[in-house]
């Protein structure tokens, strides 16, 4: 089976006849510029169809959504949250307006985005039983082992796509989806543009949002969790396990390393104080040394004591416990243990 539109015509040549057609096409195969293409299956085009259905459904509701939105707007009445979640459809069920044709257009809207939502639903449902099935069943699991790619994604790219065998390497693969640079070089000089967006765009386009979701850190998921972690619907939200202590690092030489506070403390400068006659003092005489231990006014500096006596000094007395001195740190204490 070879393409119509794959096949050289001469411009300018308007006559056809079925004898020159054959000839033309006779001397295109001899020369081997004809190419062939994949003839899909009957099945594979049955599946083809419900993916295409489910993504012109999306499309509808995109605009039926603009369209809601855009009227919202209009009005001056901006809608809550980035994205069309429970909070922001119930927001809209409440919304009531003053003429009664601006009722009617707005509750027609959002009858459209309501079909438009069960219906994409629907496909979807429909879409997920039948990559359960055989013979999809084995390549869409294979397809879910990547990251960023679910059944939806997977029966998409197998439908599209076909026998993947037909491709030689995965050049062929994205050069078929459009997702190859465009080049216009000449002798030593080479000039690569944007990609070339040619051949299935639904693909190309399941192929890029793939890759922007495989990009973000693997984690466990809320369908993927283990039944105890899963948050219980008005019970608040179960904590998930904390992970076990990581082993402590080892060195090259099996000795355990150091952690990044012990490295600054290593790598900081070190300053040693040098004392001149430390070997020729004699030892501390021993009436020098203290038999009781100092209280709280011999071990303050002369500076802090000065400071606390001068704002006790100048304090005006407001009660009886004021009859303690409270020029000395001793009165200061009798004061506070009266209190």
């Amino acid at each position: 089976m070879v393409a119509p539109g794959l096949v050289a015509q001469r411009p300018g040549d308007r006559v056809k006849t079925d004898g020159r057609d054959a000839r033309k096409l006779a001397r295109l195969l001899a020369g081997g510029l004809l190419q062939a293409i994949h003839v899909p299956s009957r099945e594979l085009e049955a599946a083809r169809d419900l993916v295409r259905a489910r993504e012109d459904a999306r499309l509808d509701r995109m605009r039926d959504r603009h369209r809601l939105s855009k009227f919202c707007l209009r009005l001056g009445r901006t809608l809550p949250t980035s994205s069309w979640t429970v909070t922001r459809r119930n927001w809209l069920s409440e919304q009531r307006f003053e003429f009664a044709a601006q009722q009617i257009t707005f509750d027609s809207y959002l009858h459209t985005v309501d079909l438009v939502d069960a219906r994409v639903e629907q496909l979807e449902r429909a879409i997920r039983e039948t990559a359960e099935q055989e013979p999809w069943r084995a390549l869409v699991a294979r397809l879910r082992c990547l990251r960023g790619i679910d059944r939806l994604t997977a029966l998409a790219l197998v439908a599209e796509i076909g026998d993947f065998g037909r491709f030689k390497s995965a050049e062929e693969l994205m050069a078929f989806v459009g997702l190859v640079p465009s080049e216009h070089s000449s002798g030593e000089k080479r000039r690569q543009g944007s990609i070339t967006k040619v051949g299935n765009s639904h693909v190309r386009r399941l192929l890029v949002e793939s890759a922007w979701h495989a990009r973000r850190r693997p984690k466990v998921g809320y369908e993927l969790a283990p039944p105890p972690t899963r948050p219980r619907r008005g019970r608040g939200r179960a904590r998930l396990p904390l992970p076990a202590a990581p082993l402590p690092a080892l060195a090259a030489d099996g000795r355990p390393r150091q952690t990044a506070a012990e490295d600054r403390c290593r790598l900081r400068p070190r300053t040693r104080r040098l004392r001149l006659g430390d070997r020729d003092r004699a030892a501390t005489p021993q009436h020098l040394i203290p038999t009781q231990p100092l209280d709280l006014e011999q071990r303050m500096r002369p500076t802090t004591r000065r400071t606390l006596e001068g704002s006790m000094r100048h304090r005006p007395p407001d009660s009886a416990a004021h009859a303690y001195p409270l020029c000395s740190v001793r009165g200061f204490e009798r004061w506070v243990m009266s209190w």
